[in-house]
């Protein structure tokens, strides 16, 4: 595998050989694209055009120390090409431009200047609500239009599962696993030792485990939460579909919950996004709230943590009601 940087001097002949730059051009400069957590990402600049390429290595760019899939990228090829079919998923997500199998390097259009909208994780922040209906919208029009059974190839995914799974569903309940939650949040230390001791809880755990790992008919996202969705001058674009696969709606529809929730969303907006969603496409409510508590707990007591601004007081709160809604 060739490891690319951000060396111009080396990257050049490999994006010419790729096709990706014309013989006449030259970059012009290189630069990282934004806060990427799983991959080396650059944007590439001719000084007439830009776009970007992405590569997938065996680890995880932000924390080298953690193994991962080295062929994600192409998962995330392939999602792209699945959707091309679909104009109203198409113009919210960026082109496909080309795609190096050998190395796991994508080129793919540059949506320009944009935030993602992890600012919502600040106090106060507030989605407005037709950002919020068209973002669902989106996710809706994803599950309701491709069928597993009707598709050459259903994305699968396994191994990008199997890593997403560790982490949600087994990771943070080890009670031997090194994270030392006091360091994020003083207080919160005990109250994850309580979790990692609930046998009950843990069961259940494991039952949602088994049912994320199992194959579904309907395409996902993967990690549809305000990280992946970018407000930029053309509109709300979705990016990073690398852990898609053809699953169950309800654990993509109850990870977007859950982060409205940490993200201190008012309850009004949360329950008009269900509904408009409901009015689309179809929903197990009860298997819903389970992922949504499933996430909420992964992500106040396991290693992905999130720049929450919320207090203890509100994260306790937050996992006392998953627990409760697992348990129950």
């Amino acid at each position: 595998m060739k490891k690319l940087s951000n060396d111009i001097i080396e990257l050049q002949p490999y994006l010419k050989q790729q096709g990706w730059l014309k013989p006449h051009e030259q970059i012009a400069s290189v630069e990282v694209p934004g806060e990427g957590n799983m991959n080396f990402t650059l944007r590439i600049d001719t000084g007439q055009r830009t776009f970007i390429i992405k590569q997938s290595r065996d680890y995880v760019e932000k924390y080298p120390q953690v193994a991962a899939p080295q062929e994600r990228v192409l998962r995330e090829a392939e999602f792209y090409e699945l959707i091309r079919t679909k104009p109203s998923l198409n113009q919210m997500m960026p082109t496909l431009i080309g795609l190096d199998k050998v190395n796991s390097v994508m080129a793919m259009e540059d949506l320009g200047a944009g935030s993602d909208y992890t600012f919502l994780y600040k106090s106060g922040k507030t989605i407005g609500e037709k950002e919020l209906l068209d973002i669902i919208t989106f996710v809706a029009t994803l599950h309701t239009s491709f069928d597993a059974n009707s598709v050459t190839a259903p994305i699968r995914n396994r191994k990008m599962r199997a890593l997403n799974h560790e982490h949600i569903f087994q990771y943070l309940y080890l009670s031997d696993n090194g994270l030392d939650l006091d360091q994020i949040l003083p207080g919160l230390k005990s109250i994850g030792a309580s979790f990692s001791k609930d046998d009950d809880l843990k069961t259940k755990v494991e039952e949602l485990g088994r049912r994320y790992l199992a194959d579904g008919n309907t395409l996902l996202h993967g990690d549809y939460f305000p990280g992946s969705w970018l407000k930029t001058n053309n509109g709300i674009k979705v990016i990073d579909p690398e852990f898609c696969f053809f699953g169950f709606p309800e654990f993509e529809i109850g990870v977007t919950i859950a982060h409205l929730k940490m993200a201190d969303q008012p309850q009004k907006l949360i329950d008009n996004a269900l509904t408009h969603y409901k009015t689309l496409a179809k929903l197990d409510n009860e298997l819903c709230a389970k992922f949504t508590a499933i996430e909420i707990i992964r992500r106040l007591l396991g290693l992905a943590q999130l720049p929450l601004e919320i207090d203890l007081g509100k994260r306790i709160s937050l996992l006392e009601t998953a627990r409760e809604c697992l348990i129950r």
